[in-house]
């Protein structure tokens, strides 16, 4: 059975392998202010904003990883339980009762 910590640190690597991936920090992107202006006129409707397909993918795989490892814990983690034995013990008469019955 595969250890928990190696778990663990292969969704940690995956994330970071996903996180750098891009190689280019957003901070750093340049942008145009013009585009950032609110504008005067409103539509009542949300503007589109195309995403890079990088990013789709890096947070569709994101994801699933975190639903299978939900899946995994909550179906394969916990230990089976095992079967109860039924085993018959003939029960036990106090002295009292023999006497009694006497």
């Amino acid at each position: 059975m595969v250890k928990q910590t190696t778990i663990i640190s292969g969704i940690a690597s995956l994330g970071l392998v996903f996180g750098l991936a891009n190689g280019r920090a957003v901070a750093q992107m340049p942008h145009d202010m013009n585009e950032m202006q609110p504008q005067t006129e409103q539509t009542g409707q949300f503007r589109r904003i195309e995403q890079p397909l990088g990013n789709k993918v890096a947070v569709t795989l994101g994801g699933l990883g975190l639903i299978g490892l939900e899946l995994w814990w909550f179906l394969l983690s916990k230990p089976k339980s095992k079967k109860a034995v039924a085993a018959w013990v003939a029960p036990v008469r106090s002295e009292a009762a023999v006497d009694s019955n006497d």
